[in-house]
């Protein structure tokens, strides 16, 4: 989804202001770097890996509601 896209875009950004790589990422969250790749791939994270994710990476990760008639964020 676009949404995904997103948070994978999002996900690279902060790895490269860490100065880690994916594969490190990977190793802190206990998976395969084939595994985390393949999930940059499909762009396939549920919440609760954004906010594993955003711990590994000394982050929080804040989901947000955007109301399609005034844009006004939740």
């Amino acid at each position: 989804t676009k949404r995904s896209c997103i948070m994978q875009e999002k996900i690279k950004i902060v790895l490269v202001k860490r100065g880690m790589s994916a594969n490190q990422l990977a190793k802190i969250l206990g998976t395969s770097s084939s595994n985390l790749y393949h999930k940059f791939k499909r762009n396939n994270f549920s919440i609760n890996e954004l906010k594993e994710i955003g711990e590994a990476l000394n982050c929080d990760f804040i989901g947000q509601f955007k109301m399609r008639d005034t844009g006004e964020e939740i």
